[in-house]
């Protein structure tokens, strides 16, 4: 099968032929229709010291099932995280955070929706939001974000702010058909009214205005793997507080609440309320192209490879 590996930090991406993996105790081994291309997956690539599997959301069919499998068999359509390698042909999914595609929805559907979709929608659970406040979304363009905007509309968001890196690239026009009342630029001088509430995407510098922007009691849940500090006096001064948000915890030890999520994405898709947005599909092959959308934080919505 077709894999795609780096040898060094920075890269280059490049494809490679090896054997297809075996499913082992509680694992299923599916063939990839789509892979998710993720901001941490891209930032390894660039940042960490040894190279890394190239994981992340895959959507496919389940062609062999390891030991103690009860819940899929061959022939399920499948979507699930993937620590392993997935930009490949065929990768390994563990059977506890592996979910059903429901029929009528594809396999590129499946991998903008369901993580993405739990990430903020989980995020946005941590916030506790009430009808009728105010919300800013960072990110706001991305596979995370976009889908963020819409379910706190959903939600009963008053107001919805999207930050975003750019107000070009289409962006501004993109946030606003999601269903934002405003979009800012990063670099705004102001973001606007005050909002009860922020999910942050991004991290680093970005902390300390999205702090900035929110109004005394105000909540920010930091969800992002972009590192950052936020000065204890920021908080202190108008009884803001921080929340950490963490998708992986809640796969591990509250699969109840995980598949209860899984469940409501499903169904606000089917009634047509939630709608994931794809920016581009890309062949195995143009990895690195893929990656170079999400760099230069052009895309709106997810991107996906197509094997």
């Amino acid at each position: 099968m077709r894999r795609v590996r780096y040898e060094h930090t920075g890269g280059p991406l490049f494809l490679e032929d090896v054997p297809v993996p075996v499913a082992g105790p509680g694992e299923l081994l599916v063939r990839t229709e789509a892979v998710g291309v993720t901001l941490p997956v891209v930032r390894k690539v660039i940042e960490a010291a040894e190279p890394i599997p190239l994981g992340g959301e895959i959507a496919g069919e389940v062609v062999a099932v390891g030991p103690g499998i009860t819940r899929f068999r061959e022939g399920d359509r499948v979507t699930g995280l993937c620590f392993g390698h997935g930009y490949a042909d065929y990768a390994l999914l563990n059977e506890t955070i592996a979910s059903p595609v429901p029929a009528g929805a594809s396999a590129v559907d499946a991998v903008a929706l369901v993580r993405s979709g739990l990430v903020a929608l989980g995020a946005l659970e941590a916030a506790r939001p009430a009808p009728g406040e105010a919300a800013l979304i960072t990110g706001a363009a991305s596979g995370v974000g976009h889908l963020a905007v819409q379910l706190a509309r959903s939600r009963g968001a008053s107001r919805v702010v999207g930050a975003v890196s750019t107000l070009g690239f289409g962006k501004a026009e993109f946030v606003r058909g999601l269903g934002a009342d405003e979009v800012v630029a990063y670099d705004s001088e102001h973001w606007g009214a005050p909002v009860d509430y922020a999910l942050d995407a991004v991290g680093g510098d970005l902390l300390t205005p999205a702090v900035a922007a929110l109004t005394p009691g105000g909540r920010l849940v930091a969800y992002s793997s972009g590192g950052g500090t936020v000065r204890a006096y920021d908080l202190l001064v108008g009884a803001k507080s921080v929340i950490g948000f963490q998708m992986a915890r809640i796969a591990r030890n509250e699969p109840r609440l995980y598949e209860r999520w899984r469940e409501e994405l499903w169904r606000l898709f089917a009634e047509g309320a939630l709608r994931p947005a794809v920016h581009g599909e890309f062949a195995l092959e143009d990895a690195a192209k893929a990656h170079t959308a999400i760099e230069s934080r052009s895309n709106l919505g997810k991107v996906v490879l197509r094997p």
